[in-house]
This record gives C-alpha cells, sequence and structure tokens, in this order.
C-alpha cells in the first residue's frame, strides 16, 4: 500500500507541475533581440523578469536568456539576429519593429514573440492579426491614432500653440505612421507641424538646434528604442528651453517629462512572456492570435510643470492616471 501511495503521489506531482518536471530535461534558452541600448530601460527587464517568475520560469533554473542589443545601431541587427539562430535558441523575443523584423529574415523556423511591434501587418511580420501562421506572433504597438489625443491634450495645456515640433525616428517605420497621422491631426486644429527627424544617436544634437531655430510652441515626441535610449536627453533639453512637451510613453515622464499619453509598454512586455511560456510549454505561434493594446495610461509631472510655469487645467489633471509631484 505504501509503495501504490508513492506511486500515486509521483504521478499526481507530475500532472500539476509539468514545468518542474520538463526543467529537469531541458533548459530552455530564450533569445532576446532589441534594437535600443542594453541599459535603456531597466524597469522592463524587471517587469518581464517578475512575469518569467510568476509562470515558474527561473534564470539558470529552467530557462537561460541570450541577450542581444544593437545599441541603436540597427543596421547590426541583422548580424545579432543570425548570432541568435546560430546558437540554436528555443525561441525569440523580440521588441520593436526593427528587431523581430531581422529576427524573421534570420528564421523561419524558431518561434518568434514580438513584445511591442509597431503595424506587424503592414511591416509584413505577419499576415493576418487573428491567425498568422509561420513562426512569428506577440503583441502589437498599434496605436498610431493616439497621435491625435496627444495633440488635444497638448492643445488644452497651450491653448496658444500654432506650432508643434514632432520629434521621430525616421529609420523606423512605425513612428513615420505616428507622424503622418499627427500631421493630418494638425491640419484640423490649425496647428503646423515641424518635423525633427533622427536616425541615430548622432542625430539628436541638429535636432535639438532645428527645435531652437524653429521656435515651437511645443514638442511631440513619438516614442521607439531610439528615442527611449535618449529620453533623459530629450526631456532634459524640453525644460532648459522651456518647451512644453508630450510624450507616448510613461518612460518619458518618470525622465522628467511634462506629460504622457499611450500604451503600457510593462504591461505588453508581461503579455509576451504568457506568449513565450505558452510556446515553450508546446503552443505553435502561428496558432497564437497578435494581440494589441488594452491599457493606455495618462500621466503627468506637476514639478515639471511648475518648472515651466504652466497651470494644468482641471479637465486634463482629472484625467491623469497618474501624477508625478
Amino acid at each position: 500500500m505504501k509503495r501504490r501511495k508513492f506511486i500515486f503521489l509521483i504521478a499526481g506531482a507530475t500532472a500539476t507541475c509539468p514545468l518542474a518536471v520538463s526543467a529537469q530535461q531541458k533548459i530552455f534558452r530564450v533569445g532576446v533581440l532589441s534594437a535600443g541600448a542594453s541599459s535603456s530601460n531597466p524597469q522592463l527587464e524587471a517587469a518581464s523578469r517578475d512575469a518569467f517568475q510568476r509562470l515558474g520560469w527561473i534564470e539558470g533554473q529552467n530557462i537561460t536568456f541570450e541577450r542581444r542589443y544593437a545599441e541603436n545601431h540597427p543596421d547590426r541587427l541583422p548580424e545579432l539576429a543570425e548570432e541568435l539562430v546560430r546558437l540554436k535558441v528555443d525561441l525569440i523575443m523580440a521588441g520593436g519593429t526593427l528587431a523581430p523584423l531581422a529576427a524573421k529574415r534570420a528564421t523561419t523556423t524558431i518561434p518568434i514573440v514580438m513584445t511591442t511591434a509597431g503595424d506587424p501587418i503592414g511591416s509584413g511580420l505577419v499576415p493576418n492579426l487573428a491567425r498568422p501562421g509561420g513562426n512569428v506572433t506577440g503583441l502589437s504597438f498599434m496605436d498610431p491614432e493616439l497621435a491625435g489625443k496627444r495633440l488635444q491634450l497638448i492643445k488644452e495645456v497651450v491653448p496658444r500653440i500654432s506650432r508643434a515640433a514632432v520629434l521621430w525616428d525616421a529609420a523606423n517605420p512605425y513612428p513615420a505612421l505616428v507622424f503622418k497621422e499627427t500631421q493630418r491631426v494638425a491640419q484640423t486644429l490649425g496647428i503646423e507641424v515641424q518635423s525633427l527627424e533622427v536616425r541615430g544617436p548622432d542625430d539628436f544634437a541638429s535636432a535639438f538646434e532645428a527645435a531652437k531655430r524653429q521656435q515651437p510652441d511645443a514638442l511631440i515626441n513619438v516614442g521607439d528604442p531610439l528615442t527611449m535610449s535618449f529620453r533623459k536627453e530629450i526631456t532634459d533639453f524640453a525644460l532648459a528651453n522651456r518647451l512644453p512637451a508630450i510624450y507616448s510613453l510613461r518612460e518619458y515622464v518618470e525622465a522628467g517629462g511634462l506629460m504622457s499619453y499611450g500604451t503600457s509598454i510593462a504591461d505588453l512586455v508581461r503579455r509576451a512572456v504568457e506568449y513565450v511560456d505558452k510556446i515553450l510549454r508546446g503552443a505553435q505561434p502561428g496558432d497564437l492570435p497578435v494581440e494589441q493594446p488594452t491599457k493606455f495610461e495618462l500621466l503627468i509631472n506637476l514639478k515639471t510643470a511648475n518648472a515651466l510655469g504652466l497651470t494644468l487645467p482641471p479637465s486634463v489633471l482629472g484625467l491623469a492616471d497618474e501624477v508625478i509631484e
């Protein structure tokens, strides 16, 4: 009886803890690919690590990571993607749009999970959101329509606005969509849009100089891996030049920016980890639908508002999900 009871208990543990058993058989190897800098967002790395741990994945025990960052030089992405393929990783997590594109070109067999891809269909990452097929799935960052809301918000804060400078990464296809939408909405609001294009780390100085010459009434930043890496420089520039600015991601406000409205990247990353979990447990990436953003947030930095001499209207403050004082 004791022997039967022992066998029964072991069988039950195997049924309820498949990850623990598989961990003894194999340590999964996950590649992480990004166009940005390795140190650009420790908060997102923490969100990813916590999400993995909640699902039972512990680095060094049943999963390892091969992290590759292009350090804001996207031309390096193909080489880094091919390196991950040569390492025979079990799956590639790729942030932004350019990184998953490089990964897709490097392999048609290794599963690829997008964490924050802009316009997955338009960029050629997947043919269909509901059933992507192939080896690519994950989370989309597709929210260009929010550009109009950002313009409306900054106009409420700066009613006299007639010119707005838009800082965006012209080497990334998704910010181009956001810039076009910003231009379209600006016309309806009677606002002139001034384009500040960057394509790499060396372009920010000239973009800032152009902004000084053009003297816009406000600054609008389109978030992507490149501008995210330079968010401190961007927010410092806006404050030093007394430019009211609105950003697409909360991380800019946490770095000292005035306000932001957009998708929660941390939420997308956590949801992407759930995709990784499903695939490592046997799901086929082509059968998992690409999901779009569901959590949006408005952040306001009152300290920055005071430094700029701005009094934010109650209509904007009342909408804020978070106020930094």
